[in-house]
């Protein structure tokens, strides 16, 4: 079970798993005892059990194959969690490749917060305060809360998995990327704006989103027969997060701000990821854009089907709104099964053909058919 920091990765596994015997690698002398005599420290779980923030002990599940190949009758199971999907994908992978299910948590969906009610909170208010469950279930200030993420988290999780010389200049990078959110990357660009070289700045990234802290959306490619942008677009895994790096410090700064829809947007993607991953679902998502400025937001694969959907911050629907929607179904008609639109406004309705949800019905009102 894999996801960033504060996400709930411990708490689900214990209250889901109140009979398995948990273990913090973070704790130095279980670390210790599971990197000197690693035998001995799986002997003490013959049932298995939770071992918490598996990438503090690499090695370790080079080992716990050797009991997994000898457990025949599959009695003893261990739930490994880690904050750093690099570092726990490749013990992973290299060592227990067929043996494991890999699962990711994400901060709060929308859903798990507010349910079904019909009592909107504010957009301002989602966009400020993001979906660290720690925020929401300690009611924390969303800055106070952030800074410390920041500075613990963030700084210390890339430390331990490159030797960044240039803090200040790797702090201008976590910031620039807050400033482009849903803009196509561009590595010259923020080379140019960081001081440092491109393979640097890819190197960086890289960084984030082994660390759930970035993410990329690439382009739908296909038989377009159109030419197509080949860069793929950069959002974060939590909008609180991304506010707190612009700069934002009150909620009332996100209505005038000039990312608000950049940030809308954020979310909006964010929330179908997490709906997705919460049932197991790990379909790509894609955006779509051609070189004469066609452009839709989300774009979704079902198999050979596809279903379309547009994101607006604004509370007011406009005929303008819908262009890129028709627009690609008239160029796809054969597979494109649903067009919905996202909008910061209260009213679920139908518009030019096309279902219109508010920022609280995306799960519920966004295609998300499984298997």
């Amino acid at each position: 079970l894999t996801g960033p920091r504060q996400s709930g990765k411990t708490t689900l596994c214990r209250s889901a798993l109140e009979d398995f015997d948990y273990v913090s690698l973070e704790s130095l002398d279980n670390r210790q005892e599971a990197i000197t005599d690693p035998r001995g420290f799986l002997d003490k779980f013959p049932r298995g059990a939770i071992l918490d923030e598996i990438q503090r002990t690499p090695d370790l599940p080079s080992y716990i194959q050797e009991y997994v190949d000898q457990d025949k009758q599959g009695q003893r199971k261990f739930v490994l969690t880690g904050s750093q999907q690099l570092e726990v994908s490749h013990s992973v992978n290299q060592s227990l490749a067929g043996r494991t299910a890999v699962l990711r948590l994400l901060p709060f969906a929308y859903a798990e917060i507010f349910g079904d009610s019909d009592e909107l909170p504010p957009v301002s208010d989602l966009l400020f305060t993001g979906f660290y469950p720690r925020i929401h279930a300690q009611q924390l200030s969303p800055v106070d809360a952030l800074s410390a993420y920041v500075s613990t988290y963030i700084e210390r999780d890339v430390r331990s998995l490159s030797n960044i010389r240039n803090m200040d200049a790797f702090e201008r990078f976590l910031r620039l990327c807050a400033a482009n959110i849903g803009q196509l990357l561009d590595y010259t660009r923020f080379a140019n704006d960081v001081g440092v070289d491109q393979e640097t700045i890819k190197a960086w990234l890289s960084l984030l989103k082994a660390s759930y802290i970035c993410f990329t959306l690439p382009p739908h490619s296909g038989n377009y027969r159109k030419r197509l942008v080949k860069s793929p677009k950069l959002y974060f895994y939590d909008v609180g997060l991304a506010s707190y790096l612009l700069g934002i410090r009150k909620q009332e700064q996100i209505q005038a701000h000039p990312l608000r829809g950049a940030l809308f947007e954020n979310y909006v993607i964010t929330d179908v990821l997490k709906t997705l991953w919460n049932r197991g679902d790990d379909r790509p998502l894609f955006f779509f854009r051609d070189s004469s400025g066609h452009e839709i937001d989300l774009l979704m694969e079902d198999g050979a089907d596809i279903h379309l959907l547009e994101i607006k911050a604004g509370r007011t629907l406009t005929k303008e709104q819908f262009k890129g929607l028709e627009w690609y179904r008239e160029l796809r008609p054969e597979v494109t099964r649903s067009a919905q639109l996202v909008y910061g406004g209260e009213h679920l309705e139908t518009r030019y053909g096309c279902p219109v949800l508010h920022r609280g019905a995306i799960a519920k009102g966004v295609n998300l058919n499984v298997a």
